[in-house]
């Protein structure tokens, strides 16, 4: 079902970038990060190299997101800005 992933807009300021990414509303924060990560690694040919303390940011509100909430329990939906530290 494409109905499972929402749209956002990946801010990611190591790079000086910004990509629009699909989050599976059923993976965890935590694991999100880390398909994210490994997204980047590939995408930067190697320059982007994610890490255990790479966090997910609100842009708006600058809240961390809980690494164990599922992406469908926070306020990330389609079009939501967020931003990888």
């Amino acid at each position: 079902m494409h109905n499972e992933k929402v749209l956002v807009e990946l801010i990611v300021p190591a790079l000086d970038a910004k990509y629009d990414v699909y989050f599976p509303i059923n993976r965890r924060i935590g694991n999100v990060i880390c398909l994210t990560n490994k997204m980047l690694f590939e995408e930067t040919n190697g320059l982007f190299v994610g890490n255990n303390n790479t966090l997910l940011y609100d842009s708006l509100s600058g809240e961390i997101y809980n690494m164990n909430q599922l992406v469908r329990e926070t306020n990330i939906r389609n079009g939501s800005k967020v931003i990888l530290l």
